[in-house]
């Protein structure tokens, strides 16, 4: 079942693209509807306010975000989980972390966001 599931991630949700004007919940929320699992947005060592945009957010960290860029970040379930959260980075210079649906467990970086959607190990 899992080569199937696989298979099926390549072809359903087709894309998660993100803007730097979306407050950080809005974009925390579409994430967990498109894929099931939680998206949790860093500050530093510490969640992001929900409430911010990226666009404020770079105003507050010492870290480079990338609120201006012109490059659109698209995600697939069939991403492997650590290439998802590079992805975050390099576009948006974002630390980002991909939890589990209940959001109380990161998920290993080897597994694709459909594997993780599903709780698979």
């Amino acid at each position: 079942m899992g080569i199937l599931n696989n298979l099926k991630d390549h072809f359903k949700n087709a894309e998660f693209t993100v803007a730097p004007n979306k407050k950080l919940k809005t974009i925390c929320d579409d994430f967990k509807k498109t894929f099931g699992c939680t998206l949790a947005v860093y500050k530093g060592n510490k969640l992001a306010d929900p409430e911010m945009t990226i666009k404020q957010l770079s105003q507050l960290t010492s870290k480079e975000v990338k609120s201006s860029t012109k490059t659109e970040l698209n995600i697939k379930a069939s991403m492997k989980v650590g290439d998802a959260e590079k992805l975050f980075d390099t576009v948006f210079g974002l630390t980002v972390q991909i939890k589990d649906p209940a959001g109380k467990v990161c998920v290993d970086n080897n597994l694709t966001i459909g594997q993780a959607a599903r709780g698979e190990k």
